[in-house]
Order: structure tokens, then C-alpha cells, then sequence
């Protein structure tokens, strides 16, 4: 759906800052910080520092700096959110560039990966009707400032999104064509693509989606496993919010939906782009 990255600088040194240089960029923000606690580099293109108890400060990785995944549009993003208490995002207490290095200074959000934890039966599907909600929300804010804004990659008009989704069908339908063992139906893949560009209806809202509030990206209470919020807007992008269902069973999908539609029925026009938007992430999945 969206262009290949490319990665501008892919040979940039990657250090790790010693602790003193993470607490000076710190305090520049919050005077009070006192010490890094840890380091972690799972979340790719940016490596995170864990300062005290509630702060995490995000810095971009040189090598991995790509046009789709910005610390800056995350703050953006996260600013617009921040008058939204119903949603819970971490919050944005600085962000700047110094020499080579570019920085979000950030609360961290409490709770675990959702990932990380065993979510069965009911608690995860109350989790999933809670985060749901919390998408709904996200995408119903004011969108003019996300389609004027250079940050946002994505689709701003109903033409750009159907060209776009024709243009993953074939994608995907040629890579199954490569590789037949991999497609598990009796209908050919092409005519599935065909039922799904023919399913998508002339009125389509387009909103700046999360990207991927999906396993690692949602947290919640260890212990109680209730939905605690999401993190990591630098993927963000403009589409269908039906390409924000970043979770792996049907069953997962449904329940975020019944969220999605609890303080307000979505159009008919919605749950057909829903249905193939599914779709189109499966196959392009494959």
C-alpha cells in the first residue's frame, strides 16, 4: 500500500550514547532525571533509553532512517492526540535534533506488550473491544492537520486509494502466481482480487491510521490484562482505517471491530473497504 522503503544512509555509525549524553539531552526537558536504567533496540528503527521509573527517551537509529517511519511525525501525531485524555498514548515532554542526533523525550507507558503476556478467551476479547474503542477515537479526530502535513505518507483522495489497492492486488496476485504452494484456496487468486476491487464502494474516509496497533504496539495491565494504550505512532500514514486491524486471527478482528462500533455503528461503505482491506493484508501477508 505504501512505496518501498529506502534506506538513505545505510552505512551512518549506530552508536549507543553513554549514559551521561542520554541524561544531558534529557534534562534539557525534565531537570529531575537521574538515571538510564536500560537500553532497548526491539522497536528497529529507533533505539529507546529508559530513564527512572517513567520516562523513555526515543532516538533515531542513523542506518535506519527511512521516509515512512519518522520521530517527528510521531510527535506530531502524538501532539494531536494529547487533548484526547480518553486516549492513552504516551505523552510528549521534548523532542529535538543535536548534531547526528534526533530525539523524543517521552513518558513511558505503563503496563506490557500485549504480546508479551497470555491472552485467551474472555480478557482478550475485552481487551480487544477496548482498544476498538480507542482506534475509533483516533481516527475520528480532526484530520486536517494530518492531509496538511509532508509527514504523512498515504492516500488523501478516493482515486489515489483505489489505485493503490489495485496496485497491491496485482502484487500480490503475481507473487502467488510465483509461488502457487502458496495459496491455500480453490479460487484462483486473481479472481479473488477481481471480487475485491469490484466490492470497494465510490465513498470512501480516509483518516491517519496508527499502521500497526497490533500485538507488540498494545499494552495492558499484567495483571489485570485490561487495556492500558498504544505506542509508536513513527509508522503513521493516510488510508482506510480498515488497514489499521494489525492482529492475527479473525476472531482478534472481530472483536476489535465490535470496539470500533460500540459508541457508533460504521456505514455499510465501511464494511465493505473492511472486508477487503482483510483480504488484501492476507494475500499480501502470503
Amino acid at each position: 500500500m505504501l512505496p518501498s522503503d529506502i534506506y538513505g544512509q545505510p552505512d551512518a555509525p549506530d552508536p549507543v550514547l553513554d549514559e551521561a549524553t542520554v541524561l544531558e539531552l534529557a534534562r534539557r526537558h525534565v531537570p529531575s532525571c537521574s538515571a538510564v536504567n536500560g537500553v532497548d533496540e526491539s522497536g528497529g528503527e529507533a533505539r529507546v533509553y529508559m530513564i527512572d521509573d517513567d520516562l523513555i527517551l526515543k532516538v533515531q537509529r542513523p542506518h535506519q532512517l527511512r521516509a515512512r517511519t519518522s520521530l517527528e511525525k510521531e510527535v506530531f501525531f502524538l501532539g494531536q492526540l494529547a487533548t484526547y485524555p480518553d486516549i492513552v498514548v504516551p505523552e510528549v515532554l521534548g523532542y529535538d535534533k543535536d548534531g547526528s542526533i534526533e530525539y523524543t523525550l517521552m513518558t513511558r507507558m505503563p503496563g506490557v506488550p500485549a504480546l508479551s503476556v497470555e491472552l485467551e478467551g474472555a480478557a482478550r476479547t475485552n481487551m480487544l473491544h477496548q482498544l476498538g474503542r480507542t482506534m475509533r477515537r483516533i481516527h475520528s479526530i480532526p484530520q486536517d492537520p494530518f492531509f496538511s502535513s509532508s509527514l504523512f505518507l498515504g492516500h488523501r483522495t478516493r482515486l489515489e486509494f483505489h489505485q493503490a489497492v489495485r496496485d497491491g492486488l496485482a502484487h500480490a496476485v503475481q507473487a502467488i502466481d510465483d509461488n502457487p504452494d502458496l495459496w491455500p484456496a480453490i479460487i484462483p487468486p486473481a479472481d479473488v482480487a477481481l471480487k475485491v476491487v469490484v466490492s470497494i464502494t465510490e465513498s470512501v474516509d480516509l483518516a491517519a491510521l496508527h499502521s500497526n496497533p497490533g500485538p507488540v504496539h498494545t499494552f495492558v495491565d499484567p495483571d489485570t490484562l485490561e487495556f492500558v494504550g498504544i505506542i509508536d505512532f513513527g509508522d503513521a500514514f493516510i488510508s482506510h482505517p480498515a488497514f489499521d486491524w494489525r492482529w492475527p486471527t479473525h476472531e482478534d478482528r472481530l472483536a476489535v471491530l465490535q470496539g470500533y462500533c460500540d459508541e457508533q455503528p460504521v456505514t455499510d461503505d465501511f464494511m465493505m473497504v473492511w472486508r477487503a482491506a482483510l483480504v488484501l493484508s492476507d494475500m499480501l501477508a502470503l
